[in-house]
């Protein structure tokens, strides 16, 4: 048996999934608040997509260039919905989305989301059946976004679109967690390939458009290699993929339950943003939902 298939038929434990999942939440609230802080300089979404995939793609080049663009026996709507649900369309949406959005509220808007779609995926494709603890989970997501529209439409903080587009990113996540759960990738392969693709289609989005990387001052760059390619770009991609591969989708996801509490306390601790009773509220009540969605309370494990 070659290295390959032993990496593919061998999953984490499941310690390792929890330590996997802890990394990827705690790395996610920080990517939240650099990205956030990326607003206030020279660097636009491209140039911080070549940071965030060019990394890993350098680092993983052994890993990809062993595979090649397109890894035999992996059909190809599985590799189209990994990348554009984990690399160059979910971080462009994301990324202009934060840029506009105050970090708690980006947060709430995006973590809550993400087990929200994946358990509607799995609900309604998938033919799961939630019991009642996820349902009162999904209740409460949705009543977390609805404190945030309700704030948001009292003092015009979040910009409508806002509303949309981390949404539709969080769905794109979904349904990557769906496509490399199903593709028999290791959580290195697949971050290798997702990393290649996305830095290539970044490549030719700033030939087209320009970048910005050449009058950024020094220490914005290494912040954002930093926070978005070797921490977010690298460890969280792995961390993640090893919590699916133990745990599951569902279980996986409901470690972005403190999403949204880590980026409230880090938006007003770490960027001055102002934290009201809107945001803390939405921010403990999706964080609790999404636990409860995601079954991490049920005892039907």
């Amino acid at each position: 048996m070659n290295t390959l298939a032993f990496t593919r038929t061998n999953s984490p434990s499941t310690t390792a999934g929890y330590v996997g999942g802890t990394v990827t939440v705690l790395i996610w609230a920080s990517w939240i608040l650099a990205t956030r802080h990326s607003a206030a300089t020279p660097l636009g979404t491209i140039d911080i997509g070549l940071i965030r995939y060019g990394v890993p793609a350098f680092v993983l080049a052994p890993v990809w260039w062993r595979m090649g663009l397109l890894p035999k026996g992996i059909p190809l709507h599985l590799l189209a919905l990994m990348v554009a649900g984990a690399g160059a369309l979910f971080f462009q949406l994301t990324t202009f989305a934060i840029h506009a959005t105050p970090a708690a509220s980006a947060g709430t808007l995006l973590g809550g989301s993400m087990p929200l779609a994946a358990a509607l995926i799995g609900v309604f494709i998938f033919k799961e059946r939630p019991d009642a603890s996820r349902w009162l989970g999904l209740a409460a997501i949705l009543a977390g976004v609805g404190i945030l529209l309700a704030g948001s439409l009292s003092s015009a903080g979040i910009p409508w679109t806002s509303f949309i587009l981390l949404p539709a990113a969080a769905l794109l996540w979904a349904s990557y967690t769906h496509a490399f759960k199903r593709s028999g990738l290791t959580a290195i392969e697949a971050g290798a390939v997702i990393a290649l693709w996305s830095f290539l289609i970044h490549i030719g989005l700033a030939l087209i458009y320009g970048t910005s990387l050449g009058i950024t001052p020094a220490n914005e760059i290494a912040l954002q290699v930093l926070s978005q390619g070797v921490l977010s770009g690298l460890t969280a991609m792995v961390a993640y993929g090893m919590a699916v591969k133990a745990l599951g989708g569902t279980q996986a996801a409901a470690f972005t339950a403190i999403t949204p509490v880590l980026a409230t306390l880090g938006g007003g601790l770490l960027l001055g943003e102002e934290i009201g009773l809107f945001e803390i509220s939405a921010a403990v009540i999706t964080g609790l939902g999404v636990a409860l969605s995601t079954g991490f309370f049920s005892r039907k494990r």
